[in-house]
């Protein structure tokens, strides 16, 4: 039985500029992937600036794994198309989650800033900071591969399970 170390939940916001699939448009929503875990959320019909404000929830047993986010255009009487994947590279998050003094910030700290590199998916910088309710979120926006264009809006909270390994 493998150890869970906490829950990351994921608040999958938005979609900017994503490709179009159907004529002008595009049905898109995204699937969230690690190990063998796999979420998605809600379609959005005919939008290439999707909103969709849905929290989805990995179980973590293994910090080191990639969380991989696959963008596609929902159709009916075919498959549906790619539009575009991104990678994101927990490590950053659970290492400022381990820090010791985190409970004497006040809230609205930057604890840390990823900085887009060939190694992540970032189309700018991100921010991990301390909220107002003393939890640590990760703001960032990913800009997505194998596609002409699109980035994703999406934010990290950790929740902790009662009775887990924790960090």
């Amino acid at each position: 039985m493998e150890h869970i170390l906490g829950l990351l939940r994921i608040n999958v916001r938005r979609g900017f500029n994503l490709a179009v699939r159907d004529v002008t448009s595009s049905d898109p929503y995204v699937v969230v992937r690690m190990g063998k875990q796999k979420l998605k959320t809600r379609v959005v019909k005919k939008n290439l600036n999707p909103e969709w404000n849905d929290h989805l929830t990995l179980s973590i047993v293994d910090a080191a794994l990639p969380i991989h986010l696959m963008v596609y255009d929902k159709d009916v009487f075919s498959l549906d198309d790619k539009m575009g994947e991104a990678d994101i590279n927990i490590a950053p998050y659970m290492e400022a989650l381990r820090r010791d003094n985190l409970a004497g910030l006040p809230a609205g700290t930057i604890i840390t800033r990823v900085q887009p590199s060939r190694e992540n998916c970032l189309a700018e910088e991100s921010h991990i900071v301390r909220r107002d309710d003393g939890s640590v979120s990760q703001s960032m926006i990913l800009r997505l591969k194998n596609v002409e264009r699109g980035e994703i809006e999406l934010e990290l909270e950790w929740i902790d399970v009662p009775g887990s390994r924790g960090l």
